[in-house]
């Protein structure tokens, strides 16, 4: 128990090296805390929706396009169809056989297979280790598992590729919340935020903090 704690302590360290590092970058990204982990079938992350748009060919610049049509959505209609085409850019893989991949492993995860889905992601991220959704469905499966670690590792995989990715942004918030650093927390949600105004409860989620981490207003 005590190995496994410094281990953990140890990757903490590494992901506060990290979060320093692309936070120049991450200026394009970001209930009560005292509250117990909640319970796997009441963990939610945001994630992409059932039914995505096409994807253009101009990738690169269609992200810079939606990321500031985003921002600047006038409501949450507006937004959500803007997030669906971003999850749809996101989602896209040249790969047939990740492609493929990604689809058993959400299968296996549907029919509560864990394990199964754990090696079909492990086999995507092999394979396409560019491919930032094959990094992000890992960490999200090793969040709902509680293990945290590995879980922080696959989200700084997806924060270096892509450090607008207010899906992982929102998650490393929750695992900070969860293990009781509510300024990492804080500071995480802070930028998901930054990138996407319209994250559900994550507002919230900020506002409580701040007033934990920083104190009340007088």
């Amino acid at each position: 128990m005590a190995s496994r704690f410094l281990r953990l302590t140890k990757r903490l360290a590494t992901l506060a090296t990290v979060m320093m590092a692309v936070a120049p970058v991450a200026a394009y990204a970001e209930s009560d805390p005292r509250v117990v982990p909640p319970p796997k079938s009441q963990k939610k992350l945001p994630e992409a929706p059932s039914k995505l748009p096409k994807v253009g060919a101009d990738r690169t610049r269609g992200l810079d396009f939606l990321f500031g049509a985003l921002k600047a959505a006038p409501d949450e209609a507006s937004a959500r169809h803007v997030e669906a085409r971003i999850w749809a850019q996101w989602l896209q893989t040249p790969s047939d056989t990740a492609a493929l991949l990604m689809t058993r492993a959400k299968t296996a995860v549907d029919a509560q297979q864990t394990d199964v889905a754990l090696k079909l992601l492990d086999a995507v991220v092999k394979l396409r280790p560019d491919y930032i959704e094959g990094w992000n469905r890992r960490a999200t499966l090793y969040y709902l598992k509680n293990d945290y670690a590995h879980s922080i590792e696959d989200i700084q995989q997806v924060l270096i590729r892509e450090p607008r990715h207010f899906g992982a942004l929102a998650g490393l918030g929750m695992i900070m919340q969860d293990i009781g650093d509510d300024k990492r927390a804080l500071e995480a949600f802070r930028k998901a935020l930054a990138v996407n105004p319209h994250l559900e409860k994550v507002p919230e989620l900020v506002k409580t903090l701040s007033e934990k981490v920083e104190g009340r207003d007088i």
